[in-house]
This record gives C-alpha cells, sequence and structure tokens, in this order.
C-alpha cells in the first residue's frame, strides 16, 4: 500500500508543471492599452518566445511577467502582426 501511495506522490509532482503550463494556453488576456484581448496560444507564445530573444531577455512563462513587460510585448505585438 505504501509503495503505491508513494508512486501516486511521485505522479502528482512530475505532473503539476505540465497542468500549470497547459492552463497558460487557451486563455484570454486584456491589452489595457489597445483595449482589446489577446488569445494566448502556441502561435503567441512562439512571438512571446521571438520577443524575448529579440529584446535580450530570459525566457520566463508569461503568466510570470510584470505589468511593464506585458505593456511591451503587447505594442510589440501590435506592431508585427503578421509575425508567426
Amino acid at each position: 500500500m505504501r509503495r503505491y501511495l508513494t508512486a501516486l506522490a511521485l505522479g502528482v509532482m512530475l505532473a503539476a508543471p505540465v497542468v500549470t503550463i497547459a492552463q497558460e494556453h487557451d486563455r484570454r488576456y486584456y491589452d489595457k492599452e489597445r483595449k482589446d484581448y489577446h488569445e494566448w496560444n502556441e502561435r503567441e507564445d512562439r512571438a512571446y518566445r521571438h520577443w524575448l530573444e529579440e529584446q535580450h531577455r530570459p525566457y520566463h512563462r508569461w503568466a510570470r511577467a510584470n505589468e511593464r513587460e506585458r505593456r511591451e510585448y503587447w505594442r510589440w505585438r501590435h506592431e508585427h502582426e503578421d509575425w508567426h
């Protein structure tokens, strides 16, 4: 019985980051400057990663980006709508 509980606990711990990352996708975020919503999906995540590289910033999840970074990203994103 103890072996099963240990395996279950280990499985939950390993799955937790996947669930967190999955929840970030397919969400909508509000752009205060343009007063519009943006759907966060794989395409948006690729654009965000590209923007971070362009800005010479280390990668961090969108959910951890501060308000200033989000404003800068949405500004860039509106200027590069065809980026994919």
